[in-house]
C-alpha cells in the first residue's frame, strides 16, 4: 500500500475535518431557526386583502414557530421600498416579503429597481389567490362577456373601460381584455377602487374591470352584475359567473396572488421549515374561513411553483405593458 507524504496526509485529515464540520453544521442551521422574532414587510398599507393576509398567516407562523411574528407595513413606489428592504436583508429567514403579481407588474413598470426580482429573492410559498371581474350595471344592456364584445367589435372606441390607476393590475386586466378580444375601446382609469366604482353606477363608464372583493356587496345588492371573472376557475363565491376564457376570450387570464418570499441566498432547510409551516397554516380550516371573509382562496405551493408563477406574470404583464405602450416610470 502506497504511503501518502506528510503533506499529503495533512491535506486529507484537513478536507475530512472541513467535511465533518460541515455535516455537522448544517443540521444546527435548521434546529437553531429561528432564533429570535421575525418580521414580514408588506408592501400595502394596514387594513387591506394583503396586509389581512399576511397578519393571519403570521398568526400562525408566530404559534408553529414559537417567536413572535411582526407585519411591517412600507406602502407606496409600487412595492419597491418594502421589496428592497427585503433583498437587502440577512437571508436566514427571519425577514419575509409579501410578494404578489404587483411584485411581477412592478419589474415591467420600472426602468431600473435597486434590486433584481428574480434573482433577489427565493419565494417561499403562495397564500392565495383572488378573482378579477368584468362589471356592469344591474340594467346595462350587456348580459355575456359575448354581448359587450360583440358591441365593441361593431363600433369600434364607443365602449369605456374603467380601471383603477394606469399600471396596477386591474389596469393591465382591462389592457389585456382589450387585446385578447380584439376590440378597440377606451381604457379610463380612475384614482383608486371607490371612485371607480362610483362612475360605473353612474353610468360614467360601460364595464369596469376590478377586482372581485371590493365590488362584492355591489353585487349582492343588486347594483351591479358580473359578466366574468378572469381566473383559470369560477369564483366560490360568484359559481353561476363563468370564466372569460369559457366564454372564448383564451388568453384572458388574470387573477390576483400573495405569497412569502426571503431573501436570495437563504439556506434551503430555512426555506422549507417555512414552507411546512406556511402551508400546514393555510390548511386550518380557521384561516382558510379568515381568508375566505377577505375572497380569497387559500393555497400554498411548493418553492419552486412560486418561483414560477412570479416568472410567468413578469412576462405576462411584461407584454402587456409593452402592448399597451405604458411608459415605463
Amino acid at each position: 500500500m502506497k504511503t501518502l507524504p506528510p503533506y499529503g496526509r495533512r491535506a486529507l485529515v484537513s478536507t475530512s475535518l472541513c467535511a465533518v464540520a460541515l455535516w455537522l453544521a448544517a443540521p444546527v442551521m435548521a434546529q437553531g431557526f429561528p432564533s429570535r422574532g421575525l418580521r414580514i414587510v408588506v408592501p400595502f398599507a394596514a387594513g387591506g386583502a394583503g396586509d389581512l393576509t399576511a397578519r393571519i398567516v403570521g398568526a400562525e407562523l408566530s404559534q408553529s414557530l414559537g417567536q413572535p411574528v411582526t407585519i411591517e407595513n412600507r406602502p407606496g413606489a409600487g412595492g419597491v421600498v418594502a421589496a428592497n428592504t427585503v433583498a437587502r436583508a440577512e437571508p436566514d429567514g427571519h425577514t419575509l416579503f409579501l410578494m404578489s403579481n404587483g411584485t411581477a407588474v412592478t419589474a415591467g413598470l420600472f426602468k431600473s429597481l435597486p434590486y433584481d426580482t428574480v434573482k433577489d429573492f427565493t419565494p417561499v410559498s403562495t397564500l392565495g389567490s383572488f378573482d378579477i371581474a368584468v362589471l356592469v350595471p344591474a340594467d346595462s344592456p350587456f348580459k355575456t362577456l359575448g354581448e359587450l364584445v360583440a358591441f365593441a367589435k361593431a363600433n369600434p372606441n364607443k365602449l369605456n373601460i374603467g380601471s383603477i390607476n394606469i399600471g396596477s393590475t386591474q389596469n393591465l386586466a382591462a389592457e389585456l381584455f382589450r387585446s385578447s378580444a380584439g376590440i378597440d375601446a377606451q381604457i379610463v382609469p380612475f384614482n383608486g377602487t371607490p371612485a371607480l366604482i362610483g362612475a360605473l353606477r353612474g353610468k360614467q363608464v360601460d364595464v369596469g374591470v376590478e377586482i372581485l372583493g371590493p365590488a362584492l356587496a355591489q353585487i349582492q345588492a343588486g347594483a351591479f352584475r358580473a359578466l366574468a371573472v378572469t381566473g383559470p376557475k369560477r369564483s366560490k363565491v360568484l359559481p353561476d359567473v363563468p370564466t372569460a376564457v369559457e366564454q372564448g376570450l383564451k388568453g384572458f387570464v388574470a387573477s390576483s396572488w400573495n405569497a412569502l418570499a426571503a431573501p436570495a441566498r437563504t439556506p434551503r432547510d430555512v426555506v422549507m421549515r417555512l414552507n411546512k409551516d406556511i402551508n400546514a397554516a393555510l390548511a386550518l380550516p380557521e384561516v382558510r374561513r379568515k381568508l375566505a371573509d377577505l375572497n380569497i382562496d387559500a393555497g400554498g405551493s411548493t418553492p419552486e411553483q412560486a418561483a414560477a408563477l412570479l416568472g410567468s406574470d413578469i412576462q405576462r404583464w411584461g407584454g402587456v405593458i409593452r402592448r399597451a405602450g405604458i411608459p415605463q416610470q
